[in-house]
């Protein structure tokens, strides 16, 4: 399943982040021992964005990347703060805030349970017009609690940013659009895997596995002991 057309200028912010991912080994092809993902779906890949904290100018490129691409999709005025999802959306958000002059907050799973019972950490004005920000995400379904909870706030949330999208599991992103908010990213696997073949990263089979999983993820993880459906 390919994702939807992106520009030139899109594609190469894509292909540029898969490249730093793949220098600093948070890109994993692990075909004969498949990953079990958050949403269920077994798969051959898998992607370790808190890897980039350690990395500083990975990190300050990637920054520079997404800060671009927010301005490019949202508009410079557009936006009143960026919310950082707990806990790997927190540096991302981070970062971006600093890159756009932005003040930043961040959304726990779940209200904290003692002293002010907060889910949202940080001050924002009712109305106000953020942006949330994730490391990555595989289907859309994670970023619904988080969404919403910023709603019941008095937030204005139409979009979130990730900087890896799976891109592959068909109605990935038909969870957030339910809810009017639109999902950006940097980077995916078909990204990934251009450059891995490019770049000698990985052996033949490993990339034809990886290639049979991206064209039908559903029944690669149905084959391989994951969700079907």
């Amino acid at each position: 399943m390919k994702t939807v057309s992106r520009t030139p200028e899109q594609r190469q912010a894509g292909l540029t982040t898969a490249r730093i991912l793949l220098e600093i080994g948070a890109v994993n092809f692990r075909p004969e021992e498949p990953y079990t993902l958050t949403s269920g779906w077994n798969s051959p890949v898998y992607i370790d964005m808190r890897r980039v904290m350690s990395f500083p100018r990975a990190r300050r490129k990637i920054t520079e990347l997404s800060a671009d691409a927010i301005t490019r999709a949202v508009g410079f005025e557009s936006t009143d703060a960026i919310v950082g999802g707990e806990t790997a959306g927190i540096p991302y958000a981070a970062w971006i805030s600093e890159a756009l002059s932005l003040p930043m907050l961040y959304v726990r799973k779940q209200p904290k349970g003692f002293g002010r019972n907060a889910q949202i950490e940080g001050h924002f004005e009712d109305g106000d017009r953020v942006l949330l920000v994730e490391d990555l995400a595989s289907d859309g379904a994670s970023k619904v609690n988080f969404c919403q909870a910023l709603t019941k706030a008095g937030a204005n949330v139409r979009h979130s940013f990730v900087v890896f999208f799976y891109g592959v599991f068909p109605g990935a992103l038909k969870t957030l659009e339910e809810i009017g908010v639109k999902l950006l990213y940097l980077s995916n696997w078909w990204d990934v895997l251009d450059v891995a073949e490019e770049g000698g990263y990985f052996d033949k089979k490993a990339l034809d596995e990886v290639r049979k999983f991206l064209h039908d993820p559903i029944s690669w993880s149905a084959l391989h002991g994951g969700r079907s459906a």
